[in-house]
């Protein structure tokens, strides 16, 4: 294993992925770049993820320990604290790197110390391991490079989850993730840029997002509990009323014909001159379209 390149730390805290573990800590011992410290983490997994990492693990010698539920912010928390790498991926249980992924994004940021955080593009799999139409796929996003208020106010795509690489450095100067705030990404990349520290999104395909019936996502009170408490830390922005009423906008529309009681709720927290075209696409949906099941 080459000392000449930086050490590059991937953490995956698994939880409750038994179908899909595999893959991803396979993924990871698959890749180009040869620097690499994997650490597993089960976060208290109920199904059977524990015996099928251990058998990973007896044949591959990479870092895996097993804890009682403490939740993703503080699991993150945990293995930070103990990797010696200078970059960090925190990666999903679930997910799937692409075998150049690492090697990429390492050269990329190897010069550029104004960079905290490299992303790139992704592909959506379902839990099958089946890629979903092109239409819906995040491929070919341009490189885009990203600031705070960049990110604050949602005027560039996102980073894919699944591809974030930390400078670990940049991580410590924010005092790492918050264990009080469980939707980990959005949080961390609004304290890096804040920070200083640019966030570039290089135009790579550098993983596949997995869409099954348990991500996060598809829990919209927690997504929006968390988003709204996140945006809170940053009230000092003069644009935070205008960032809160926004999410509200964007999860009242999406939920109004999927979660009607959550809807409502939202739609309460909406005043009247902070209603946009979303909002009445919202009540629309929430008043005159049939109730979706999923």
């Amino acid at each position: 294993m080459s000392t000449q390149r930086p050490l590059v730390t991937v953490i995956i805290a698994s939880y409750n992925h038994g179908p899909y573990i595999e893959e991803s800590i396979l993924s990871v011992l698959g890749q180009t770049y040869p620097n690499i410290e994997l650490l597993v983490i089960d976060d208290g997994s109920t199904d059977d993820s524990v015996e099928r990492i251990e058998r990973l693990q007896a044949q591959h010698g990479f870092d895996f320990r097993v804890q009682q539920n403490q939740g993703l912010t503080y699991t993150l928390n945990a293995a930070v604290e103990r990797a010696r790498g200078e970059l960090v991926a925190p990666f999903g249980s679930d997910d799937v790197m692409l075998p150049e992924r690492i090697a990429v994004q390492v050269d990329y940021m190897a010069d550029k110390p104004e960079v905290g955080i490299c992303c790139g593009n992704i592909e959506l799999i379902d839990s099958e391991g089946k890629l979903f139409p092109e239409a819906r796929q995040r491929r070919d996003i341009a490189f885009r490079r990203m600031d705070f208020d960049d990110m604050f106010l949602e005027r560039k795509a996102y980073p894919p989850a699944p591809t974030l690489l930390l400078r670990r450095q940049a991580l410590l100067d924010v005092g790492g993730f918050d264990p009080q705030i469980r939707l980990e990404d959005l949080l961390i990349e609004l304290k890096i840029t804040r920070a200083g520290y640019f966030i570039d999104g290089l135009n790579v395909v550098m993983a596949r997002y997995r869409k099954h019936a348990t991500n996060s996502y598809r829990n919209h009170r927690f997504m929006i509990e968390n988003i709204l408490r996140t945006y809170a830390l940053f009230a000092d922005h003069p644009a935070y009323e205008q960032v809160k009423f926004k999410a509200l906008n964007s999860m009242f529309l999406k939920v109004a014909n999927r979660d009607r009681q959550l809807a409502r709720e939202l739609l309460a927290q909406i005043p009247l001159r902070a209603f946009n075209r979303k909002t009445w696409r919202g009540l629309g949906r929430l008043y005159f379209s049939p109730l979706e099941r999923h």
